[in-house]
This record gives C-alpha cells, sequence and structure tokens, in this order.
C-alpha cells in the first residue's frame, strides 16, 4: 500500500510560508499533482525540451556500461520516478536487479506506473513510496534481500534546489545509498543563453500551463481565489547564477485570500515558482563531494548539452 502524500496542512503551510516572503515565492515539489504530473510528461515531448530527449539518448546508448558500473544485486531507489520512462532503458540492462523504489509525490500517477512496472518486470519487486524526497523518507522492506542500494536521480531535479538545500538533498541520498552505495544522477550542463531559455518558454504554452497549474492546485485544495488567468509565465536564465528563474507575474492588483491569510499583488510582482540550476561536470563534482560522493564515470551526448554522472560512497 502506498505511503500518504504530504497532507493539505503541510501544503498549507509551505504555500502560506512562501507567499509572506519577499519576494515571494512557492515550492516546485508541488507542481505534481496528477495534472501537472501529466503537463511534465507533454513538456518532456516538446522540441524546444532538449533535457528528457538527450537524456534518453544517453541511456539509450550506454545503458549497458550504466548497468554493469552500478553492479549486481540492487535496490534501485528512484527519485521524482513520474512516469519511469529512463528507468525501463535501465531496468532492460540491469538483469540482476532485485527490487524497484520508485519515490514520487504523486501518488495518483505513481500508483498507476508502478502497476504498469509490475507487469513489465515480473522478477523485479516494485515498491512504490509516495512521498516528498526532500524530507526524511523509510524504504520498504524488500523480501529479496539486496546486496546494495543505489539512487537514481534522472532529470537534472537536482538543479531546482539552492546550494545549500543540494547539499542537504545529497546528504541525505548518502544515507539511503549506505557505505558502497552508488547514485546515477542527471545534470544539465551549461550552454548557450537562447537553448537554454527556450526550453522553459515553449511556443505551445504548455511550460505556462504547467506554471499556472500550480495557482490551480493552490485554489482547489486550499481554498484560495489566486486569478489565474491574470498570472504570465516567464523563466528568464540568470547568466551570473547559472540557473533559470521562473516566475508567475501578476498582470494587475489583486488580493488573494487563503485560509484567512491574505496577500496582495500588484501589477507586475512576481512569484518565483522554481529554480533550474545548470553545471559543468567539474562543478558538480565538487559539490557532490561534500556529502561524501566520489566521481566514477560520467556520459555526455556528442553535443555535450547534458551530463549521466555515476558517484559511489566509499565503504567503511
Amino acid at each position: 500500500m502506498l505511503e500518504s502524500a504530504p497532507e493539505v496542512q503541510t501544503f498549507l503551510d509551505d504555500v502560506i510560508a512562501g507567499l509572506s516572503q519577499t519576494p515571494k515565492r512557492l515550492p516546485s515539489k508541488y507542481f505534481y499533482d496528477a495534472r501537472g504530473s501529466r503537463l511534465f510528461d507533454e513538456i518532456c515531448t516538446l522540441e524546444e525540451y532538449y533535457l528528457t530527449r538527450t537524456e534518453l539518448t544517453i541511456m539509450q546508448q550506454f545503458a549497458g556500461e550504466i548497468a554493469e558500473t552500478l553492479g549486481q544485486g540492487n535496490m534501485l531507489v528512484e527519485y521524482g520516478s513520474g512516469s519511469s520512462l529512463k528507468t525501463r532503458i535501465l531496468l532492460d540492462k540491469m538483469e540482476s536487479t532485485v527490487a524497484y523504489v520508485p519515490v514520487d509525490i504523486s501518488g495518483e500517477h505513481l500508483e498507476h506506473t508502478a502497476g504498469r512496472l509490475a507487469q513489465a518486470y515480473p522478477h523485479i519487486e516494485i515498491l512504490p513510496v509516495c512521498a516528498d524526497f526532500t524530507a526524511e523518507f523509510e524504504l520498504p522492506s524488500s523480501k529479496c534481500n539486496p546486496v546494495q542500494k543505489s539512487v537514481y536521480f534522472p532529470g537534472s531535479t537536482i538543479g531546482n534546489f539552492n546550494l545549500t538545500d543540494a547539499d542537504r538533498l545529497l546528504r541525505q541520498i548518502a544515507s539511503i545509498c549506505g557505505s558502497g552505495g552508488s547514485l546515477l544522477i542527471g545534470i544539465d550542463l551549461q550552454k548557450e543563453i537562447q537553448t537554454i531559455e527556450a526550453a522553459y518558454n515553449d511556443r505551445n504554452g504548455v511550460t505556462m500551463a504547467f506554471n499556472r497549474n500550480l495557482l490551480h492546485r493552490i485554489n482547489r485544495e486550499l481554498d484560495a481565489d489566486f486569478q489565474v488567468d491574470a498570472f504570465e509565465h516567464r523563466a528568464p536564465y540568470n547568466e551570473r547564477l547559472g540557473r533559470i528563474e521562473m516566475y508567475l507575474i501578476s498582470g494587475t492588483c489583486q488580493t488573494v485570500t487563503i485560509d484567512g491569510a491574505t496577500f496582495g499583488f500588484a501589477a507586475g510582482e512576481p512569484i518565483c515558482t522554481e529554480y533550474s540550476h545548470k553545471y559543468t561536470i567539474d562543478g558538480f563534482r565538487v559539490i557532490a563531494a561534500t556529502a561524501g560522493f566520489s566521481l566514477e564515470y560520467a556520459w555526455t551526448d556528442d553535443q555535450e548539452l547534458f551530463a549521466v554522472l555515476h558517484f559511489r560512497l566509499s565503504k567503511s
């Protein structure tokens, strides 16, 4: 049975805390309700959104090498599993994997995906966990006695965290992996600004719908009254900090009420909903080293748009 998703009170507390800041913020982890997860899956198919397509190409080309590097008898734990598309490529090559633990905040989406994976991989124990992976969570018990644990963290999701939070998350991952465990992680590499910005400002407006859906969710689940259509989507690249900064910009003066708390918005006032940091391989190696990880292998595409990195913790 799936564990409970974050409760409404936690969602409410996080939203009120974020909107009380200056400038206003909303946690990007709440993008992924059922509709948000579907919209993100659609984003991943867009021509402008090179990240998923390029990471898939890397996985398809090097999955055999990656599986060999991860080793045998694994419990593979995936952070932010979504539809587990890239994971299927990996599982097809990891013949000795004994258990797969998809961890995702969207319970409905997760349960559907886990069911399909159980049918596709009857020899692997599928143990879904509905949880916020940025917080502590318990791994489910496996009947198969895995030899080691490997965390798979694709999609450059680590880029959504500032340096302090990324370090905290990497240390939490290290505790999940344990002595001698592995981390396989995708990172988006630094490149031409035009290419990066186009990926977050698609011509079809899917990313705009994804961004606005966060306000729809707050209205629906927290009984708020955002004028959603009055917010514009913007996602400029901050070259100095090496990151995309995604915003919802209020197009009008409005007052929003959430659980008795009121928040005023001036015309043109932003809510920051997401960061997406871009790295160099060596720069990320240094970040991961502070959590005890040593870089063993790096795989990239021909244009060096994206990288999949394998780290290992030393055996104690």
